[in-house]
């Protein structure tokens, strides 16, 4: 592993400064790495990132099946009907449907950044100055979020298709804040404590995700005084189209997700739906669950009875998992005429293996409402991105490319494909572009609130009760700089949504001309956001 240099400290009229560097040695696994080319050493780490990426799109699969099972659950209400003196029981949701969508929605595809960042700045403790994996990878991220996802959502609806966001208000309130999480941001980095983040600052940062919690549950339960007065359009009863909860015996789907084969279906696997917690039935609120276990509660008109699985039940989907994680080829791969699409299948099923493998050992979602398989998700997530850190800064250190521009470009990509594949999801199978669309505002909000102001925080306490001294930002010039640049093509990306809202009647889909003409736009975007952002933090602009 890298081994970190020595910091000695010492104290010049009141000021601590770090004066001694040892030389360190940077190496992964094993110190006669160092005798091989620096070429061959950053392409096997570039290759090393690569593999890290797949395995957590893999690894992000069971956190999105458990991320389900926490939130389809419901709970018995009764009350009396007052003219008959009846009790009534209903299955109430209980989780707000905006909430859900903020918190376990947006903070679980952000994780993968969360997680980096806070390990960063673990690493970084006893340092007077910030990390800059952590803040790089969370703007990166950001600009990744808004261009590139927005571009691949807006075409997948069908051609001529619209979608539309419902609930105005609730997007309203929602990008407001992701927009002035990066007007905060600056405001710390050039205008109260310029390069410098105080304790207090950290700490305000971190509140105000409560702050976007309370606003946007208000909106949404449209509080007097709290929320704008805007009327939302009639909510769909199912989020996700009637053919879509269909029962997987007539109609099986598959997509990225698809990787356990489960008890009920032998040879086929279906869609893991981390938006089915807004499906709600007619005769109440009510969490549904699509998942191909419970395939018979789908197929269900009681959507709310729940299947509490037995423990021999439970340690059979376990050993599934194994034994699929070292299926390299499935019934339908078999069926295929074409051999090099099966061989490619295999190849790439091979590829995955050792994930498969690893991830195995996740326990089934169905045990404790999917609680242990979301906190063990959660657990994996974060060994990976720890590896990703060591990786980074090999890669950093062999080829002298700047960190920065590293994480604003391969590390934002590489660990915003959660959010890709979430909001594509709800964009090709949601009714309405409610979820697709706030899965990147939310997302970029919790980036700043959560994935900047929890490392901010570890390292500016650190910082006080060790040395009374403030969190210093080694690049805060070149971190500002695209800052700026973000917010300035983000109006342009926001504009061009409110446009097409008001000439095609809704944000995604549309004539299939203009929703590539849109999509390059957003590209471009992006492509400016890095360009800049790049050479102003490399010191050529």
């Amino acid at each position: 592993m890298v081994s970190m240099s020595n910091h000695t400290l010492e104290s010049i009229d009141g000021v601590s400064t770090i004066f001694e560097h040892e030389q360190p040695e940077y190496y992964l696994l094993f110190h006669h790495e160092t005798k091989l080319g620096n070429g061959f050493l950053a392409f096997l780490y570039l290759v090393a990132l690569a593999y890290c990426f797949i395995g957590l799109s893999a690894i992000t699969a069971r956190f999105f099946r458990s991320m389900e099972n926490v939130v389809k659950h419901t709970r018995t209400v009764v009350k009396i009907d007052p003219c008959t003196n009846a009790k009534i029981v209903k299955h109430e949701k209980v989780w707000n449907y905006t909430i859900a969508d903020i918190t376990l929605l947006a903070f679980g595809t952000s994780f993968p950044q969360i997680s980096l960042a806070t390990i960063d700045a673990i690493r970084n403790l006893g340092n007077l100055y910030a990390g800059g994996l952590g803040p790089g990878t969370l703007v990166g991220s950001a600009a990744f979020d808004l261009f590139p996802i927005h571009a691949v959502c807006v075409v997948v609806p069908k051609a001529g298709e619209l979608k539309k966001i419902s609930d105005v208000g609730v997007w309203l309130v929602e990008l407001f804040w992701s927009f002035w999480a990066y007007i905060w941001l600056y405001i710390i980095l050039e205008v109260w404590t310029p390069k410098v983040v105080t304790l207090w600052e950290a700490l305000l940062t971190v509140l105000q995700f409560g702050l976007l919690l309370v606003h946007a549950y208000a909106q949404d339960k449209r509080w007097p005084y709290l929320s704008l007065p805007l009327e939302r359009t009639e909510r769909p009863e199912d989020w996700v189209p009637a053919e879509a909860a269909k029962c997987r015996h007539e109609n099986t789907v598959h997509d990225e997700y698809s990787e356990i084969p489960q008890v009920y279906e032998e040879n086929s696997k279906g869609i893991v739906d981390i938006f089915s917690i807004h499906s709600e039935n007619g005769a109440g609120p009510a969490y549904q669950n699509l998942s191909d276990t419970d395939a018979a509660e789908s197929c269900s008109e009681n959507f709310h009875e729940e299947i509490v699985p037995g423990e021999d039940h439970v340690l059979s989907i376990w050993k599934l998992q194994f034994i699929d994680a070292l299926t390299l080829e499935s019934m339908e791969s078999r069926k295929l005429n074409n051999i090099y699409l099966r061989a490619a299948k295999i190849f790439w099923q091979l590829l995955l293996a050792p994930w498969r493998l690893l991830f195995a050992f996740v326990p089934p979602y169905q045990i404790a409402h999917g609680w242990i398989a979301f906190i063990c998700s959660l657990l994996f997530i974060s060994g990976i991105a720890y590896i990703v850190t060591k990786l980074t800064d090999l890669i950093s250190y062999i080829t002298g490319i700047n960190s920065y521009v590293i994480a604003f470009t391969a590390l934002a990509a590489g660990t915003s494909w959660p959010d890709l594949v979430a909001s594509k999801i709800a964009a090709e199978r949601q009714i309405t572009a409610d979820s697709a669309i706030a899965n990147i505002t939310c997302s970029n909000s919790v980036n700043i609130y959560v994935g900047i102001g929890i490392p901010w925080l570890i390292d500016t306490l650190y910082n006080f009760i060790a040395y009374r001294e403030p969190l210093r930002i080694e690049n805060a010039d070149g971190l500002s700089y695209s800052l700026l640049v973000f917010f300035s093509t983000s109006v342009g990306c926001i504009g061009v949504l409110v446009l097409r809202r008001l000439i095609f009647g809704a944000e995604l889909g549309g004539p299939k001309l203009w929703a590539w003409v849109t999509c390059v736009y957003f590209m471009s975007l992006w492509l400016i956001f890095v360009i800049l952002s790049s050479l102003r933090v490399s010191g050529v602009i």
